[in-house]
């Protein structure tokens, strides 16, 4: 069964500026470096590429990038946007839809690995990445820590967001290692609420993810710009090596 498509129709419209932050260019910055310089010579292929915040200016540097994604309204914002026609797209799950080519980076970032809602479902976005990868090519995945140490003892709800116009907070089910997280917006309008399912995932977790698809951990960062990963680092930048 095909997983569910979460960032269809109006939230694929409103995507970029319900996340202006994350396209501000000093994040972009030094997440496009790093891969720039993980590609090299090779071309590049990002599972769950949106609407190209990041795709786009790596393809703007000369490297060939190639995306999937699930939704196709997604994929429409991105081909509006200039540069869209140096970038090859595929429609589907990025777990199983095959790319053409081979890559010297396969990434996924900004918490994707997290739409993928099984264990299973995210061993196969691992296996997928490493046969779409060249010898000695690399999979980077950029994801939260999970944030269970914020939870008070018998709690299962932390809030992450509490703006006048947005105000959010992600459910736990510490069992599954699924959470839902909510949203709800104000605007002029009307009140949206959007309620994402997810599954959290541990870094050794990722770590043996890696290794039943054939790859080793190579680096791990507390962020984009080579931070050390340590015990109180809210995400990782991971990267394995086939």
């Amino acid at each position: 069964m095909s997983p569910a498509d979460h960032f269809d129709g109006e939230v694929a419209g409103r995507y970029d500026a319900a996340h202006a932050a994350m396209f501000d260019r000093s994040v972009v910055e030094p997440v496009v470096d790093r891969l720039d310089k993980l590609a090299g010579d090779g071309a590049a292929l990002e599972f769950g590429i949106g609407t190209g915040r990041i795709a786009l200016p790596l393809a703007q540097r000369g490297v060939t990038v190639h995306g999937i994604d699930l939704s196709r309204t997604m994929l429409a914002e991105l081909h509006r946007k200039p540069g869209a026609d140096l970038i090859r797209t595929y429609a589907g799950d990025f777990a199983t839809t095959i790319a053409d080519g081979s890559f010297s980076v396969v990434y996924l970032v900004f918490n994707t690995i997290m739409n993928l809602t099984t264990q299973a479902e995210q061993v196969q976005a691992f296996v997928n990445a490493a046969a779409h990868l060249q010898p000695g090519g690399r999979f980077v995945v950029e994801v939260m820590v999970p944030e269970l140490r914020r939870l008070p003892p018998g709690e299962t709800t932390r809030v992450f967001a509490a703006e006048p116009n947005h105000w959010g907070f992600d459910e736990y089910d510490t069992v599954s290692q699924r959470l839902i997280s909510h949203h709800i917006e104000d605007s002029a309008d009307r009140t949206r609420r959007r309620s994402l399912p997810l599954r959290y995932v541990w870094p050794a977790e990722l770590d043996l993810m890696a290794q039943i698809a054939g790859m080793e951990l190579e680096q791990r960062w507390g962020g984009w710009q080579g931070e050390p990963f340590t015990a109180h680092s809210r995400s990782h930048v991971s990267v394995w090596r086939i």
